[in-house]
C-alpha cells in the first residue's frame, strides 16, 4: 500500500511537471493549502472569533491546555449581548424561548453536550461539566438545566431588549424566517486549538437557527456534526444550516478524510461537495467546515462565499476568508 501511494504521488508530480493538471471543475476554487503553523494555535469560525482567539490566546499564550482555550474562548463569545447567534443576545424560537445547544472535545476523546438549554448564559461550561462530572455525553433541555443549577451555574434571562424587539417584527409578519445565504449567516462558533503540548480540543456554541420550532436542535451540540476531534489526526467543526450537517456526520466526515491523506483544506472542501451532492435544492443552504490537523495545518470551505475563520499563532493573528463552492 506505501509504495502504491509513494508511486501515485511520484506519478501526480510528473504529470504537474508536464502541465497535465486535474479538470478546473475539479479544482475550482480549492484555494491554497493550509500552511504548516507552529504550535500553539487558535482557530475560530466567522469574525467573533477574532474575539475568542483573543481570550483564548491568554491561555495558550500562557503555556496552558487546548480545552482550557476553547472553553474560554467560546465563553466571551457567549458573552456578547450585541451578537444574535450566541449565548446570552441571541434569537429566539418561534415562541419567544431562546435554547442554547453547545459541546465540547479533548484530545483523550472525551466529550459532553447540552441541547435546548434555556436561561443559562454559558452552555460551553455546562458542556464541559456533563463531560467531567458524569458518566454521560448529552443532556438535554430541563435536566440540562437542573444539572447547570446544581453545579451552581446562575439562571439569567438571556433575550435581550434588541433580540426582543426583532422578534416581535418577524412574529407580526408571520413568516417563517429562512437561513440567509450571505455574510451574515453567523449561526454558530466552532473552535479548535492545539496547544504547546501538541494536544487538540474543540467546542461549539450556538443560540441557533432564529425563530425555529421550538425544541429544534442542530448540529453544533452532536459530537461528529457540529464538533469532532481525534487527536492522533485533527480535529474540525461545522457552521451553517445545522440539518444539512447531521445528514453527512459533517466533522467526523472532515476528520476520517483527513485520516485517509487528504488535507485539512482537501477535507473541508470535499466534505462541502458531499453535502452539495445530497442535496437537491441548495436554496438558503449555506454550510462551512473549519479543519486543524496535527501538522498545524488548516484548511476551510463552505457552499456559498462569505465564510470566514479567524487565526491566532505565535506569529499570526488575522481574519481569513474561506474559499467557496458558489457564490450567492
Amino acid at each position: 500500500m506505501k509504495e502504491n501511494r509513494r508511486s501515485f504521488f511520484k506519478w501526480s508530480l510528473a504529470l504537474g511537471a508536464i502541465g497535465l493538471t486535474a479538470p478546473a471543475k475539479a479544482m475550482n476554487n480549492l484555494g491554497s493549502l493550509g500552511k504548516v503553523t507552529r504550535k500553539p494555535i487558535i482557530i475560530s469560525t466567522w469574525q467573533h472569533g477574532m474575539d475568542a482567539n483573543k481570550k483564548a490566546w491568554e491561555v495558550l499564550g500562557n503555556k496552558g491546555s487546548a480545552l482550557d482555550a476553547v472553553e474560554q474562548g467560546a465563553r466571551e463569545v457567549e458573552s456578547q449581548v450585541e451578537n444574535k447567534s450566541v449565548g446570552i443576545g441571541g434569537l429566539p424560537d418561534e415562541l419567544g424561548k431562546v435554547t442554547l445547544d453547545a459541546c465540547i472535545m479533548d484530545h483523550n476523546h472525551k466529550c459532553g453536550s447540552v441541547a435546548f438549554l434555556q436561561d443559562i448564559e454559558h452552555p460551553i461550561s455546562v458542556a464541559r461539566k456533563v463531560m467531567e462530572d458524569t458518566p454521560h455525553v448529552m443532556l438535554v433541555g430541563e435536566g440540562a438545566q437542573k444539572f447547570a443549577l446544581e453545579k451552581g451555574f446562575e439562571k439569567k434571562n438571556l433575550l435581550s431588549k434588541s433580540s426582543k424587539e426583532d422578534y416581535k417584527k418577524w412574529k407580526a409578519s408571520q413568516e417563517r424566517k429562512k437561513p440567509e445565504v450571505n455574510h451574515e449567516n453567523h449561526d454558530t462558533i466552532g473552535l479548535l486549538a492545539m496547544d504547546e503540548a501538541g494536544n487538540i480540543s474543540g467546542a461549539c456554541t450556538t443560540s441557533g437557527w432564529a425563530y425555529k420550532l421550538h425544541g429544534r436542535v442542530g448540529d453544533s451540540p452532536i459530537i461528529g456534526a457540529g464538533l469532532y476531534v481525534d487527536n492522533e489526526i485533527g480535529g474540525a467543526v461545522a457552521t451553517g444550516l445545522g440539518e444539512a450537517v447531521i445528514r453527512v456526520s459533517g466533522s467526523h466526515l472532515v476528520v476520517e478524510l483527513m485520516r485517509q491523506g487528504k488535507s485539512p483544506q482537501e477535507a473541508c472542501q470535499l466534505a462541502v461537495e458531499r453535502i452539495i451532492a445530497k442535496h437537491d435544492d441548495l436554496t438558503g443552504l449555506q454550510v462551512g467546515f473549519l479543519a486543524l490537523n496535527k501538522k498545524g495545518e488548516v484548511g476551510a470551505y463552505s457552499v456559498y462565499n462569505g465564510f470566514n475563520y479567524g487565526l491566532k499563532s505565535k506569529d499570526q493573528d488575522e481574519l481569513i476568508d474561506a474559499p467557496f463552492n458558489r457564490k450567492w
